[in-house]
């Protein structure tokens, strides 16, 4: 098991070292890092001249190929999954049981079944080791605001909410071989690329009871849908459409919410800040009142960034991160429910799939015409 040492760096290592780990991951490992927070003893990708580069490029003392046996050497408290969905499950699995936590990049694994297994072999006794996801747009102090605000009741009863995650993907994009495919991307836009998204739209609103969907491969020749609607009902009575596609020349990301005394919009791209944010007050609100509302304080920008630095502390005071067990799950259950909605034309209600239910392993549930032919082929000869 890990051995941290209280108030010394976290000891990290990173698995993966493909774009997302350069982009995102390292930057705000280094800035951590250079704080005192936290140390990257080891990086682990399958491609060992990769591996190396990126070792050397960023003075990190292991490289490995191997991450079973940089586990077994270098007992990390914590470790970065930067690697594709399909492996999420086995590598935190084997990270958890070398007593180190997981921070695992978005999504975070194929199926429901997949993350039911991952938490399983959680072994915290209430003190971790937990495995988290990047959720990052819940960490701005965007969200934080707006959060304190309609979970205070400042704003009134949330009534009417769209979320929307438009963006455009080419033809290039999808030559990719593993983008695009159930077994190695997960799925669509919904699950790949509207995600965060769902997500920030799913802590601020709180738990959804049901879900109408529709999905359509409209544009490029893929196994997953390329588009996709949905019709979300809250556990509170609020209702909400959710869109995600990447056929949108007009490429945005928004969250808008309608409340009993105002208005919330967040529009942006792939990150905000606080000038990103408007709350509209209902007539009557007096101004200064909107004034307060509308005073969002420091700015600290949605990043990996603003996620890990709340993630270290949550590690050093024992605490579950906000989105490890059911605090994850809740999303990849909303899109797991769009997806059986939209293939079935069923409503489907939280709580709905589990173990027995085709949906609970693979997304596309064997569905005529979303399932991979070889899928089909299978229950065919059974």
């Amino acid at each position: 098991m890990s051995s941290h040492v209280p108030n010394a760096p976290l000891r990290t290592a990173v698995v993966g070292t493909g774009s997302i780990a350069r982009s995102s991951h390292l930057p705000a490992l280094r800035k951590l890092a250079a704080e005192g927070e936290v140390e990257v003893v080891a990086a682990v990708d399958v491609d060992g001249p990769a591996v190396r580069a990126f070792a050397e490029e960023f003075g990190i003392p292991q490289a490995s190929t191997d991450l079973d046996a940089m586990l077994a050497e270098v007992r990390p408290d914590l470790v970065v999954l930067c690697t594709p969905p399909a492996v999420h499950r086995e590598q935190a699995v084997a990270a958890l049981a070398a007593g180190a936590w997981v921070w695992c990049e978005k999504p975070p694994c194929p199926s429901l079944a997949d993350y039911d297994a991952v938490e399983a072999a959680e072994q915290g006794d209430g003190a971790g080791p937990y495995a988290s996801v990047v959720f990052q747009h819940r960490f701005g102090s965007g969200a934080r605001h707006v959060r304190a605000l309609l979970r205070g009741g400042a704003l009134g009863r949330p009534l009417v909410a769209h979320c929307q995650t438009t963006w455009y993907r080419d033809q290039a994009y999808y030559a990719v071989p593993w983008r695009g495919r159930w077994a190695t991307e997960g799925g669509g836009p919904a699950m790949g690329h509207g995600i965060h998204q769902t997500d920030l739209l799913l802590d601020l609103m709180g738990p959804w009871s049901e879900v109408r969907g529709m999905a359509a491969r409209l544009v490029h020749d893929v196994e997953t849908e390329d588009v996709s609607t949905a019709l979300v009902r809250f556990a509170d009575g609020a209702v909400a459409t959710l869109v995600n596609s990447v056929l949108s020349p007009d490429e945005v990301s928004r969250i808008r919410i309608d409340c009993e005394l105002a208005t919330v919009e967040l529009t942006h791209l792939y990150g905000y800040r606080n000038a990103d944010w408007r709350i509209t007050p209902a007539p009557g609100v007096p101004e200064e009142t909107a004034a307060a509302w509308r005073d969002f304080g420091a700015d600290e920008p949605s990043s990996h960034q603003a996620q890990l630095r709340v993630l270290v502390d949550d590690i050093k005071s024992g605490r579950r991160h906000s989105t490890s067990g059911a605090g994850g799950r809740r999303t990849l259950e909303l899109i797991t429910a769009l997806y059986k909605s939209a293939f079935t034309g069923t409503t489907v209600r939280a709580g709905d799939i589990g173990p027995g239910d085709p949906y609970y392993t693979e997304l596309h549930g064997g569905a005529p015409g979303w399932a991979p032919a070889a899928t089909r082929e299978e229950e065919v000869q059974a």
